[in-house]
């Protein structure tokens, strides 16, 4: 399973596992023109694709359990 975050609009994308796990990023090359800017949508992209890898293991986790809300899950 995966999950990909963007930022700038799509301009920078990442694709991440369930586990976290960074598969690819990918740079529209209008994006590169700036790299204070590139490095500010390459950071938010990782993050946006972190939350939603989270997201997807906690509704996944909460299949296993049915539900049941526990600890440190």
């Amino acid at each position: 399973l995966t999950v990909e975050g963007s930022a700038g609009g799509g301009a920078v994308k990442v694709v991440m596992t369930g586990k976290q796990i960074v598969e690819s990023v990918t740079i529209e090359p209008e994006a590169a023109e700036e790299v204070d800017l590139l490095q500010d949508m390459v950071l938010a992209a990782v993050n946006d694709a972190s939350s939603k890898a989270q997201e997807l293991a906690a509704q996944k986790m909460s299949v296993v359990t049915g539900g049941m809300n526990i600890p440190g899950f």
